[in-house]
């Protein structure tokens, strides 16, 4: 069984990415800055493929309206996904780092109070624990392999998501292997 179930998972995920943000804050140079950075590009990426991978289709299936509510979610990823992707290319000190960040946690602190208050209290409602047990070790396991940089050209859903998901996660880490990037 996993050590938390899919909800617990996604949650803890969420602390994380609120911490970086505070760990951003507090660095003391530009250099630790970029590495927050870096680390804010790498478990957001990650989280939000998880999530239209593995946790969005089964809301979709068994949530009333849920198509709805899942496609407003994945706007906000494609949002999220280009402000990464710009704050990917930027380099220590860059002077627009401070303000795509500020950007950044507000968008990250609307879609997660939006995915707490409402989405994961009715998907814990609708899908047994043992579902949401098993879901959760597929998330653990899947962290292992998700792409670690934001594709806002890629497919957000699957099938499309499923096929361009492994590529793009091959690629990521030979480009961080290439840059030195922090692996988490």
């Amino acid at each position: 069984m996993a050590l938390m179930d899919a909800i617990e998972l996604l949650k803890h995920d969420h602390r994380m990415v609120e911490q970086l943000f505070r760990d951003y804050q507090a660095a003391a140079s530009d250099q630790q800055r970029r590495g927050v950075v870096e680390l804010v590009v790498r478990e957001l990426s990650k989280h939000a493929a998880l999530e239209e991978l593995m946790v969005y289709p089964l809301a979709k299936k068994v949530l009333p309206d849920g198509a709805q509510e899942i496609d407003e979610h994945l706007a906000e990823h494609m949002g999220v996904k280009k402000t990464l992707a710009t704050l990917d290319g930027l380099s220590a000190g860059d002077q627009r780092t401070d303000e795509l960040l500020a950007e950044l946690q507000t968008e990250i602190e609307q879609h997660v109070a939006e995915e707490e208050g409402e989405m994961l209290p009715r998907l814990r409602d609708a899908v047994d624990q043992q579902a949401l047990d098993e879901l959760g070790e597929a998330l653990d396991t899947a962290k292992r392999t998700a792409p670690t940089r934001p594709h806002p050209h890629a497919p957000n859903e699957p099938p499309g998501l499923a096929m361009a998901g492994p590529v793009a996660a091959i690629y990521d880490r030979f480009r961080d292997r290439l840059q030195g990037r922090p692996t988490t």
